[in-house]
């Protein structure tokens, strides 16, 4: 107790001498605002402080969230390394693969130009050697002249060639067609002994080409799965893709698998392959549709630009080879198929917006040389006196016959180019070279009548309608002058000697070629008022 006593502090005592400050209500009122106003100026600086930790504490975990992200990272590293083994291995297979390609596609070539050359060499030689035969036998000398073939040869070779004319005679009329002459057949036939080592060739060549990637795994010569890798790439990291341009590359990447697909394709034939329906074409067609692009982006796709990159590089140089080395423009089907070929190419399939199609003027300017080529060398039609044609079963009227209906339809397969081939080298091979320089001198020299009204008939038959649409001044086209001028010939002829119907069909003809001047002062000059509803 003592020492409890002792530890307490003692009490201070109030000094009632010492005087206090006065208080009142208003300093104390007074104090107070001034402390709550501390209070309160702290408390907002507490709570700015507040603020500024909580935004820092949401910054860092973004920033943790960022940092959590490794993971993505190398996923996408492993993307890309996959990627580029995938493309390095995928261009190595096709590099060791493209010789092979390059022979098998090479022979295949090399096999129907072989074909060809056979086909067009005989038929120069028959023509050679029956205008041999008989220009000896107008003549009457009993030996060939120097250079053709002798004796028993050349007259097995002219039965062949008439054996072969008998052959399609008979299965025109068996067909029922009727709008034939003897000269517009192509004369395509091979001995059963050239299709059956033609075909052995052809199918040696096809079994090689099967085999080509039968060693290789569908990863990488199945074109639709090499786009679904790309594809995946443009879908996981478009910048990257759009960067690396790989639009501009896929159409080399895929030219060696395209061109193994096509080895057998020959757009020549007779109901060949459509484009369209080849697993290749519709599958980067599907590729190049860009589905899962908005419509705003879809204009500016680069992908869209990879199937006219194929068939300005793949297909138009392929086709220029047929023209150049397999066609031949005397065939009526060879050149339809062609002609709708490129139509189908240039105009639905439209070839890259961006420039000029080098590989379009390339095959365009190949076209228009072998049809100077043909006309040059496979048109013939021989001069005789009229006393040796005028019997229509003597040898020199039914081969002078052939060979006019033979350029005949050289002129409407060349025709047939019109809107492809620029007009005025159409017209100048069709109408300039063909027309006036060797069918017009034909007609000139055939009496008028049914057999050359027939003749002007399918010559006018064959000219492009859309030439004569925007003639307004009744006059027809230069080229067709002399050709009007015969037709002017005739009229007057069959005028004279009353055949009034035959005269309104020579007539029509000029309506049709838009030479209405002539028209109207023939029928002025004859006084054939009944014939001015022909214009």
């Amino acid at each position: 107790d003592t020492f409890l006593h002792k530890s307490q502090p003692a009490k201070p005592k109030l000094d009632p001498s010492v005087s206090l400050p006065p208080v009142n209500l208003e300093i104390v009122k007074k104090r107070l605002t001034e402390r709550i106003t501390s209070l309160q100026d702290v408390h907002r600086a507490h709570q700015r402080e507040y603020e500024k930790y909580v935004e820092n504490i949401e910054s860092s975990k973004m920033t943790v969230q960022e940092l959590e992200k490794p993971s993505d990272a190398a996923l996408n590293y492993k993307f890309y390394r996959a990627m580029k083994t995938y493309a390095e291995n995928l261009i190595n297979c096709l590099n060791e693969k493209l010789k092979c390609i390059n022979e098998l596609e090479l022979a295949m070539h090399v096999l129907l130009q072989q074909r060809a050359m056979r086909l067009l060499k005989r038929r120069q030689d028959e023509l050679k050697n029956e205008s041999s035969y008989i220009q000896h036998l107008t003549s009457g000398s009993d030996k060939p002249t120097n250079g053709g073939l002798e004796g028993d040869e050349k007259t097995q070779l002219l039965e062949m060639c008439e054996h072969r004319r008998i052959c399609r005679r008979k299965v025109r009329e068996h067909s029922g067609e009727a709008d034939h002459h003897e000269g517009m057949s192509s004369d395509e036939e091979l001995t059963p002994t050239e299709v059956t080592e033609f075909q052995k060739s052809k199918d040696n060549i096809l079994e090689d080409s099967r085999k080509i990637f039968e060693d290789v795994h569908a990863d990488f010569c199945d074109i639709r799965k090499i786009l679904l890798k790309f594809q995946e790439w443009k879908e996981k990291f478009c910048d990257s893709y759009c960067d690396a341009y790989i639009s501009f590359c896929l159409p080399k990447l895929l030219n060696p698998l395209i061109r193994a697909q096509l080895i057998n394709w020959n757009p020549l034939e007779q109901n060949f392959t459509e484009l369209e329906e080849m697993p290749w074409f519709r599958a980067i067609e599907e590729f190049s549709d860009a589905k899962n692009i908005s419509e705003s982006k879809r204009d500016d796709d680069p992908d869209q630009e990879v199937l006219p990159r194929v068939i300005e590089k793949t297909i138009l140089p392929k086709i220029t080879g047929f023209v150049k080395n397999v066609w031949d423009p005397l065939s009526t089907t060879q050149t339809k198929n062609l002609v709708q070929l490129c139509i189908h190419i240039f105009e639905k399939q439209v070839l890259s917006k961006n420039k000029r199609s080098q590989a379009k003027e390339d095959l365009m300017n190949m076209v228009v040389l072998r049809m100077k080529k043909s006309v040059e060398e496979d048109v013939f039609i021989p001069l005789y006196p009229k006393s040796a044609v005028e019997d229509k079963s003597s040898l020199c009227s039914k081969f002078q016959e052939r060979r006019f209906w033979s350029a005949v339809k050289l002129l409407s397969n060349v025709l047939l180019w019109d809107g492809i081939v620029q007009e005025d080298t159409v017209r100048d091979l069709g109408l300039s070279k063909l027309l006036n320089r060797y069918l017009l001198l034909n007609l000139l020299n055939t009496p008028p009548g049914p057999d050359n009204i027939e003749k002007c008939n399918k010559v006018v038959a064959c000219l492009p309608e859309r030439w004569f649409q925007d003639i307004k001044s009744g006059s027809t086209l230069p080229e067709l002058l002399n050709f009007c001028q015969h037709l002017l010939r005739c009229a007057r002829t069959l005028q004279k000697n009353n055949h009034s119907d035959e005269t309104k069909e020579v007539l029509l003809l000029l309506v049709k070629v838009k030479a209405l001047h002539i028209v109207e002062d023939f029928i002025e000059e004859y006084k054939l008022e009944h014939l001015k509803s022909v214009i």
